[in-house]
Formats: C-alpha cells, structure tokens, sequence
C-alpha cells in the first residue's frame, strides 16, 4: 500500500446500530468504509469489492462469523479479519486464531477509544505486509512483470486487470492468439499475488494425450489400466491450496469436459479406478486461442463450462496491435541473448520489425531475435540477420500505421515520431532508447527501480545505460531514486 493510499474497511453485522457505529469510526480514521448485514452478502460484495480490512460479528444468522472468516480468508488471502463478540472466550479466540484471524474484540466498545485504537492497529499492520510485500516486488530478480514488456496501452490494460486478480481465487479465462504470452499472464497472476508460495501447474490440454487425459487430470489407482504398477496423484492434486493453468482448454474433449465442470462445481477429484473423491482446493486460470463462445454455439465446447471459467476475461492483444512495444521487445531479448554487450539494431532492421505482422506474435518475435544474435557480428544486427520474409520489407515505409490513435499511450506517439521517416533527431534503436528511458524517468519521477522493471531491464543494465546515455532524474530527492 503506497503512501497516501486509502485503508477499505468492510463491517459485517446483523445489526445497524453496530455497523453505524464502526463505520464512523472507521471513517474518523481516514478509511473507506463498506457494510453488509450478513456473511452471504459480505462474500458477494467481497467478489466485487475486495478490501484491506474485516470486521465481522461473530454471532449471525444462517452463517457464523467462524465460517464467514475461513470463507473470506480463502477469497482473500491476504485480507485482514477481525472478528466482534459479545459471547468472547479463549476457545473462540484460539479456534478464530487458527482459521487467519487478526484478532477478537469484545462489544459493547468500552470505552469507545478501545476500538479506534484496535482499528488502527489493525490498519498499521496492513501497511506494513503491503509495504515488505512492494519492497520484495522492487528487489526481485525480475525487473519486468514476469517478462511480460511493454509500456502500450492495451498492454498496461492487461496488466493493470492480472494485478486485481492475483489475490482472489475467481475462475480466469485468458484469450489471445498463440505466442502472446497468455502463460505469463497466468504466472503473473500467481506469482504476485497472495498465493505466490502456493504450487502452480501448467497444463497444455492440447499436447496431452487423449487416452491418458483422464488420468494425468485427475490421477490413477493401482492396477486401474494396463501400466498402472502403482497409485499417482493428478495435476488437479499436484496444485491443491494453489492454481492450476489450463492452457489451450479447447483442445480438451466434450467428455473430459464433463468430468472438469463436475470438479470445479464440487472441487473435489475421482482417480481412475477409483471409487472414492479426493477434495481439492485449486484456483482455475484456463487460456484458449479459440473462440469459445463461437465453439459452444456450435456444439464444440459445454455452455456450462464456458460459463463457470469465464468468470473474469482477460484478452491478451497480439504484437501487431501493440507495436509500440516491439523496440522494448527487441531490447529485452538482445539482453537476454547478448548479456552485457552493446548490441545495436539498425534503423532498417528496426523499421522492417516493426512493420511485419508477427503472426507468432512476441514468441515470433524472439525467435527471429534469438536467430539474429547467433547470425551477426556481435555488435550490429541489420536486416541481413533477419529472417527473408522480414528483411524483405520495404524499410522506408511508415511504421505503426496499424495502431488504433486512441489506443497508443504517451510513449508509443513518441516512438512513432522518432520512427517516421519524416521525423527529426534520432534514427536508430539506440536513439529511440535513450528518448524511452528518459520518458520513463519522467513518468515515475526519477524512481530508478521503477523504470528498470517498465523498461524490463537488470539493475546492472539501468545504470550502465544511464551511464551511456548521461540520463539523471533531474530534481528528484535522492531518497525516491534509490534502488531498494
């Protein structure tokens, strides 16, 4: 939680009284407050509307505030909960301690004073795991989001929709074409968020073999088939308390699809050739480059299933609608095939990548890339390293023509303008590097650690190319610079 950010506190009791009274403390403390009169109504909103902060009755009807809390903890991971009661004891404590709660307070509020100071106690304690949790962020190893590059704006969009997810167990659906990095997303998903420490398995249901399909999903008991020397968990078990990827989800038949609705409406799994359950506890993310509305239209894919994973859509556009992004990519996987050399790319080679349309899309992209580095002299990659197809590309024809105006962010105008035949001042990957650094420098005011994951590069990278360049932030503090 950044500096200046507001703390979101959600009331859950049966009574108004109760619910008045803490929301206006709440909100005399700075927070923004929500209400629910029920568990059931809490957990709706929840799905909506997550929150930094609980503070729910104890005692309710139809659902108690013991199974409203494992509810919302499950939901929430990382969501305080703090329970109220009339009715305290130490076993109530202890069985609420056990299930995540923050804490137990006792109403009546006596004095008053007691639960501002308990809310506010609470608040800090957020603070400070959302801090050490944006401090780890700032030190990983990974200074782009996962690998996913790119400053664009549908990019960003993207981005912007995986990180509201990576704390929620919601069902994602994730489309996009092949090779736009629609596993990355999933990973970013899990990785930054709550359940990061938790297993995450990938499954490409196209490349799994029919016959086993069953078997690989949801494991086999001894004896259970021809093979079968001993009992084997499935990847749905392998990913229990975690999230399980199901890449390519239009690949799997209708009957398999059956047998996966039936797990996630009773999160639990049957073993082949077995005749007991195993329950499981697995967040979905599932990615298709299909459509899959046209699918179950045409009776290719279950409705229902259609339905219970597209709970959230998250479309990964392709590279030809973000071009962009394609010098950052290229600056990226030179990195990442040139470590530590100043490798350049040429005007024309650049202008000749950003005017194919990558139907491999970024996985394309990196491939040709990876080709050339191995293909040239180790410090200048011309269209000569390129693929024919891409070579072959007049290099003087206007780039970034197939960007949508209202879709490209403040960088990609400026990129386009270096770009453009037309255009005054720098010409090369080089040039167009420095002007991107210096913007992005602009954009997070001097915050170095900031612009090292934006641009997608080491910290070692960023300070060798500000060293080239001559950048420096200007009249930023030297606090705010720092690289944590």
């Amino acid at each position: 939680m950044r500096e200046g950010d507001r703390v979101r506190l959600l009331i859950v009791d049966d009574e108004q009284t109760i619910r008045k009274l803490c929301m206006t403390v709440g909100e005399a403390l700075g927070f923004i407050c929500l209400e629910a009169d029920s568990g059931e109504s809490a957990l709706a909103l929840l799905e909506e509307q997550p929150v930094h902060m609980i503070l729910s009755d104890m005692v309710m009807p139809n659902m108690s505030g013991l199974e409203f809390l494992e509810r919302a903890k499950k939901l929430l991971l990382r969501t305080e909960v703090a329970l109220m009661t009339g009715h305290g004891s130490i076993e109530t404590a202890v069985q609420a301690m056990k299930l995540g709660a923050y804490d137990y307070i006792t109403k009546p509020f006596s004095p008053l004073e007691e639960l501002r100071l308990f809310l506010r106690r609470m608040a800090e304690k957020v603070r400070l795991v959302e801090e050490n949790e944006f401090l780890r962020q700032r030190t990983d190893s990974e200074t782009a989001v996962h690998g996913i590059i790119g400053l664009s704006a549908k990019i960003q969009e993207v981005l912007r929709v995986a990180s509201r997810l990576k704390d929620t167990r919601t069902a994602v659906l994730i489309s996009g074409e092949s090779g736009t990095g629609k596993e990355l997303i999933a990973r970013a998903i899990h990785f930054r968020g709550a359940f990061a420490s938790r297993p995450f398995v990938a499954v490409d249901c196209g490349s799994l073999v029919p016959t086993l399909i069953e078997s690989e999903l949801f494991g086999y008991e001894k004896g259970a088939f021809t093979g079968a020397l001993k009992s084997k968990p499935g990847l749905f078990q392998s990913a229990d308390t975690g999230t399980i990827f199901l890449d390519e989800i239009g690949e799997l038949p209708l009957e398999l699809q059956a047998k996966l609705l039936r797990v996630l409406q009773e999160k639990e799994v049957r073993p082949v050739g077995s005749n007991q359950r195993v329950k499981v506890d697995v967040r979905i993310i599932a990615a298709t480059n299909r459509d899959l509305e046209a699918a179950y239209k045409a009776g290719a894919f279950r409705k229902d299933l259609y339905f219970r994973l597209n709970v959230v859509t998250v479309h990964v556009p392709a590279l030809r609608e973000r071009r962009s992004d394609i010098p950052l990519l290229v600056n990226w996987f030179c990195e990442r095939y040139a470590p530590g050399s100043d490798l350049r790319v040429s005007n024309a080679a650049l202008k000749a990548l950003m005017n194919y349309d990558w139907p491999g899309n970024v996985r394309e992209l990196e491939n040709c890339i990876e080709r050339a580095v191995a293909l040239g002299n180790g410090t200048l990659i011309d269209p000569g390293d390129l693929p024919p197809t891409i070579a072959a590309l007049n290099p003087h024809t206007p780039v970034i023509s197939a960007c949508p105006p209202e879709l490209v962010s403040d960088l990609a105008i400026a990129t386009e303008a270096i770009l453009s035949d037309g255009a005054a001042g720098p010409t090369d990957l080089e040039d167009i590097e420095r002007a991107t650094i210096q913007r992005v420098f602009e954009q997070v005011k001097g915050d170095k650690a900031q612009a090292g994951r934006m641009l997608g590069i080491s910290r070692a990278t960023l300070y060798r190319k500000l060293k080239r360049y001559n950048i420096c932030a200007g009249a930023i503090p030297e606090s705010s610079q720092t690289l944590q």
